[in-house]
């Protein structure tokens, strides 16, 4: 994936002024960017478990997006945490919230026909 956020900067920015949803796996925030492309970046934090869990949840949120990324939005910065049920949540449920967070921050039409 191209167009990811590494910068701290970025991530306190998206933080400080962006929209947030929450759902019981996931935090997302999201911003407008003037780059006519959407940036993702994740944050998986230390206490959530050891780096085999915390490797398996960043690639089932970089999935969910890779595979809904055409229905987003475009120009958006956005940020995904995952909070401590992520590390024992399936593919399915990941996928269920990103899409939930996702409708919630307007990132989505809610008219998809995608169940969230």
């Amino acid at each position: 994936m191209k167009n990811t956020l590494k910068e701290n900067r970025d991530f306190r920015r998206l933080y400080g002024r962006g929209r947030s949803a929450a759902d019981r796996h996931l935090v997302v925030y999201t911003l407008r960017n003037r780059l006519g492309t959407n940036r993702l970046g994740i944050t998986v934090g230390v206490k959530l478990g050891c780096a085999v869990q915390r490797n398996r949840v960043k690639r089932l949120i970089r999935e969910a997006y890779r595979l809904h990324q055409h229905e987003l939005k475009t120009g958006m910065d956005i940020v995904v945490v995952a909070r401590r049920s992520a590390v024992e949540a399936g593919y399915a449920d990941i996928e269920r919230a990103f899409l939930r967070c996702a409708e919630k921050n307007g990132l989505k039409p809610k008219h998809s026909g995608v169940k969230a």
